[in-house]
């Protein structure tokens, strides 16, 4: 459903997504690389449990909240990938462990 346009010399970073491996192109988001990934969404709503995906991609709308190296409730739009990251959907409503 998604591409990056064609760079030859685009460099990568490999991150796993959702348990799978993933070479997500340097600079992009958690978010982008979800749906480079071909994920169908990022979150479950808390109440209905509907999936929802990233809308703004500029971290107005809180629909891209995820999970990122254990850590919940994270917008993954704003959220630059990093070598080894670890980037999961998020179900529901989770409240962090202090």
């Amino acid at each position: 459903m998604f591409r990056t346009l064609p760079d030859a010399g685009s460099a990568t970073v490999n991150v796993v997504i959702n348990g799978a491996a993933f070479s997500a192109p340097a600079g992009c988001t958690a978010a982008a690389a979800l749906l480079l990934a071909g994920a169908a969404y990022t979150r479950t709503t808390p109440v209905s449990g509907s999936p929802r995906a990233p809308y703004c991609m500029m971290g107005v709308c809180f629909e891209c909240l995820v999970e990122i190296d254990g850590v919940p409730n994270q917008q993954g739009c704003v959220v630059p990938v990093a070598d080894g990251m670890r980037i999961n959907a998020q179900h529901g409503s989770v409240v962090a462990a202090a």
